[in-house]
């Protein structure tokens, strides 16, 4: 069973009585704002499953995260490895979504900063890409907070989006263990 803790966070394997709130989230059009759009409860659970399958196939995945002081389900922050072929592929992708109500605080970066040191100190990952839309400042701002580092010219059309999307474009930041910063 796995559990990381950081000051505020408990990271952790999925419990069923996280669906309920993962499926709200996700339908939450704030919260799927740069995604291909909100997805039904079920979508959810099928993300869920996805999840779970992955952390079981890798080692590693995207851990649910609750806060520490009253163990309730925030969103999730973890590892995943990207489905899709692109120039930079196979890489090791951190990412984070948690509910709007939560933003702002710094539990993503948080979560992130200790996911990112899991990677490098106990799984032995050597870099770590993370990728969004251009417009997605706050996901940028906590690559940023992170120590990631930018390069324009590896940003990428996203091969699972049709090529007239308007989300199709990706910026790509990279993560090595030298650069993260506390």
């Amino acid at each position: 069973m796995f559990t990381l803790k950081t000051e505020r966070l408990v990271l952790r394997d999925w419990k069923d009585s996280d669906r309920p709130v993962f499926a709200k989230m996700n339908g939450d059009a704030r919260v799927m704002e740069f995604l291909p759009g909100p997805l039904t409860p079920e979508e959810s659970n099928e993300l869920v499953e996805r999840i779970q399958n992955h952390i079981r196939k890798h080692g590693f995945g995207l851990y649910a995260a609750e806060i520490l002081r009253h163990h309730s389900f925030i969103g999730y922050v973890g590892l995943s490895v990207p489905s899709f072929e692109a120039k930079f592929t196979p890489c090791v992708e951190i990412g984070w979504r948690l509910a709007a109500e939560h933003w702002g605080q710094g539990f993503a970066t948080e979560g992130a900063r200790a996911v990112a040191r899991h990677a490098f100190e106990d799984l032995g990952i050597g870099t770590l890409v993370s990728f969004t839309v251009p417009a997605n400042v706050r996901s940028r701002r906590v690559m940023e907070k992170l120590g990631m580092t930018h390069d324009r010219e590896e940003d990428f059309d996203h091969p699972g989006l049709p090529a007239a999307h308007p989300l199709r474009r990706h910026v790509l930041y990279r993560l090595r263990p030298s650069a993260l910063k506390s």
